[in-house]
């Protein structure tokens, strides 16, 4: 089959403002009951000087976060971090730099615009990311929006680890590599895993799928914002679909994994990301059965497939008891990403 680039397409779409996208989103009936509910919520009125310095906006949006109950898994794990967040990127710094500003004044122009974001996370639900149109991964920035699910996998930090040769922190899963010429990234979405790939594979070729062509619209805007748009290509498509009989070094994936019970927990700023990034079916595995059975079929001999499943490991463990799967940890997760090689991937597809 014929290979179908998005590049074009995608270059299109992504000219469209975030804004449209949003306006042409179904909103689950959970997510609208939940913003009427909480529209009509006020924060506490802050008079003049009361809030001057960065310290002072983070410490007053890490008690209207904490009073709001808010969900933290966009990028930060906890209040005073996406309070810090906020604060930092409506004033232009990069996170790291929150310390070396803390006690820095704050014009009452800038005020202004931090609390109509903090206004606006309690009240609608929103993932901040989608409120800055900002996501962080590896302390790099990427772009984000309604059209993608929010980045926050742990895969990054795992091609830094465990897929840096002998410069590693721990046990490297590949030789080298400078020698990995081939790489994919099925389910996409923004791109923030294929980009971050190509950086640590300089000699890869990557190919990039999603299912969405909304997603590969952002996904291209980050692809064109890092210079990759001539190795980086991006692929509509079902998975393996789209590329005929191209063979990988590795191939790694963040697919849909959230189980039935899962799907009817999530949190309401869950709700407002796509759906069909989460849903992984009654058991979480829908999708990651088929990027299994059919991986062997697109990996070179020594390659592998990375995969993040989340919490599902008992369920993998229980789904594939043969596979010889290495669970990886990560500072912040253990055991929800897994490694098979390539050897124990073939001839699966008829399986």
């Amino acid at each position: 089959m014929a290979k179908k680039t998005v590049k074009t397409a995608a270059k299109k779409t992504a000219k469209t403002s975030a804004s449209k996208a949003s306006a042409t989103k179904k909103t689950s009936t959970k997510a609208k009951a939940s913003v009427k509910k909480l529209a009509a919520a006020t924060l506490p009125k802050v008079g003049p000087g009361e809030l001057v310095t960065l310290l002072d906006y983070v410490r007053y949006a890490t008690s209207r976060f904490i009073e709001a109950k808010l969900a933290f898994a966009h990028g930060t794990t906890d209040p005073v971090a996406e309070a810090a967040f906020i604060v930092c990127e409506l004033l232009h710094l990069h996170p790291d730099q929150f310390e070396s500003f803390a006690t820095a004044r704050v014009t009452a122009t800038e005020g202004r615009k931090i609390l109509d974001v903090i206004h606006r996370r309690v009240s609608t639900r929103k993932p901040a990311a989608y409120l800055v149109n900002k996501i962080y991964m590896r302390g790099l920035p990427f772009y984000v929006d309604e059209r993608t699910i929010v980045p926050r996998s742990f895969i990054g930090e795992l091609l830094d680890t465990h897929f840096a040769g002998d410069d590693g922190e721990g046990a490297s899963l590949i030789d080298d590599p400078m020698e990995v010429e081939g790489v994919l990234d099925l389910c996409t979405g923004s791109g923030c895993i294929a980009i971050l790939a190509a950086q640590s594979f300089p000699n890869a070729q990557v190919d990039a799928v999603d299912l969405s062509p909304a997603a590969l619209a952002v996904a291209m805007r980050n692809v064109i914002d890092y210079g990759l748009d001539e190795r980086l290509t991006l692929y509509k498509g079902d998975l393996f679909e789209p590329l005929g009989d191209t063979t990988y070094d590795l191939i790694i994936t963040n697919p849909p994994y959230v189980d039935a019970q899962g799907m009817a927990d999530l949190p309401d700023e869950c709700l407002a990301e796509p759906s069909m990034a989460f849903d992984g079916g009654v058991d979480g595995l829908d999708i990651v059965r088929k990027i299994i059975d059919q991986a062997g079929d697109h990996l070179n001999p020594h390659g592998g497939l990375l995969c993040e499943v989340g919490r599902g490991r008992a369920n993998v463990d229980a789904a594939f008891p043969d596979l010889p799967l290495i669970w990886l940890d990560t500072e912040d997760s253990e055991g929800e990403v897994f490694w098979v090689s390539a050897a124990a991937l073939q001839g699966r597809s008829g399986i």
